[in-house]
């Protein structure tokens, strides 16, 4: 696909005369779409920004555009990394994954692939200028489908938009489906989907287990920015038989492990480099991502290379940390960190969102002696506000980092 034909798939009409750049941030869905879709037919670089950026990120995302491009395809013209999608990581600090018709369609194709489906129906909560809240429209847009826009605090409330057909496909956070599970009508909802995505962060195996006894079709999926979404995904079916990877390579993808246990990604969804700059096609995108492949081709993610702790020469997991700390029925939401110490390099730090205060400090602690070994206990735990998880699930780690360091 070219970006003439993406413009007429979604409404942009023929490609204009000019070549400017054009920023598009819209919080409303109908006028992003619309403003998305002249900016494509607009034929200059397209960049998206997050509407609820405050003025520091807002600074960041205008320093970036100002920057010069580094070799490769004019700016604003040809068919290359003309779209580029933010993209913030667990560091918080904006980068602009650089996408384009190619890029996105080949996403597209081996998603319909994968799930066996030719035409995609959702029903999408996650921001438009997310890259899974955008390809999950695109998906509609490109295969003939239905999106249905609806809002999270509308389901919160027990409104539960009807999926356009039976074969129709949602995607929340782990936090949403905790929420999601309290509720019958919820449950019966969820039920109703082809299959619910599970993303934006690590999801605990309580939770797994609770969608299990549901009978809910989750799939657990693996992706970023810089590939278009997922390039992993387990199918409803194989959940359901008790698998919990994040599923085979989509067809369009490639995913491989280095010596260091690494996973590296390739494929014709893989983004052409970090705005300005253009990254080498030649080669694979290395991620941040500790994994492993099994016998039969499943990722498996076991943890960002840049949380480990390390505390008085031993390694911490956070993640595992956090699984106990959940079990322990006293958190609605929590993160383990590590802060600096003088004394044994870094100390293992838990933080929870203010307003929800554990209820019973005595029975925790008691609880973390007897499931933790002592370096990986928790030295100190720490209320934040605001809570800096996105809507799309991400924890914001370096903003905990300033938080608790402030404490």
């Amino acid at each position: 696909m070219d970006r003439a034909e993406l413009s007429g798939r979604l409404g942009g009409g023929t490609l204009r005369p000019g070549g400017s750049d054009t920023v598009v941030c819209e919080e409303d869905p109908a006028r992003f779409h619309a403003a998305l879709a002249a900016a494509v037919a607009g034929r200059g670089r397209v960049f998206l920004a997050d509407p609820a950026w405050r003025e520091s990120e807002r600074a960041e995302f205008h320093a970036i555009l100002k920057a010069t491009s580094a070799a490769g395809p004019a700016d604003g013209e040809g068919e290359r990394g003309w779209l580029c999608l933010p993209t913030g990581g667990s560091s918080g600090r904006i980068k602009l994954a650089r996408h384009d018709a190619a890029t996105l369609a080949a996403a597209v194709a081996g998603f319909t692939r994968h799930f066996g489906v030719t035409r995609v129906d959702a029903v999408g909560f996650l921001p438009l200028h997310h890259v899974s809240g955008l390809m999950a429209w695109l998906r509609t847009r490109l295969t003939g489908g239905s999106y249905q826009a609806a809002r999270w605090s509308d389901v919160a409330r027990g409104l539960y938009p009807a999926p356009p057909s039976a074969a129709s496909f949602v995607s929340i956070v782990p936090t949403q489906l905790q929420r999601l599970l309290t509720e019958a009508a919820a449950v019966d909802w969820l039920r109703s989907f082809r299959a619910v995505f599970v993303g934006g962060g690590p999801v605990w195996p309580e939770l797994l287990d609770r969608a299990t006894a549901a009978r809910l079709p989750l799939s657990l999926s693996y992706g970023m920015t810089e590939t278009a979404a997922m390039v992993s995904a387990l199918l409803p079916e194989e959940f359901a038989a008790g698998r919990r990877s994040a599923g085979r390579a989509l067809p369009h993808a490639r995913i491989e492990v280095n010596a260091e246990g690494v996973l590296r990604v390739g494929g014709a969804s893989l983004f052409r480099g970090y705005f300005p700059h253009w990254r080498d096609e030649d080669e694979g995108f290395t991620t941040a991502d500790l994994g492993s492949l099994d016998a039969e081709g499943h990722v498996h993610i076991q943890r960002r290379l840049d949380e480990v702790i390390i505390t008085g020469g031993e390694k911490v997991d956070p993640r595992g940390v956090e699984e106990v700390l959940r079990a322990s029925g006293q958190f609605s939401d929590v993160a383990v960190i590590g802060l600096p110490d003088p004394a044994w390099g870094q100390r293992v730090v838990a933080c929870y969102p203010a307003e929800a205060e554990p209820a019973d400090w005595e029975s925790l602690r008691a609880w973390v002696e007897r499931e933790l070994s002592g370096y990986r206990r928790p030295k100190r735990y720490v209320a934040v506000t605001p809570w800096p998880r996105n809507a799309q699930g991400k924890l914001n780690r370096e903003a905990l980092r300033e938080a608790a360091g402030r404490e």
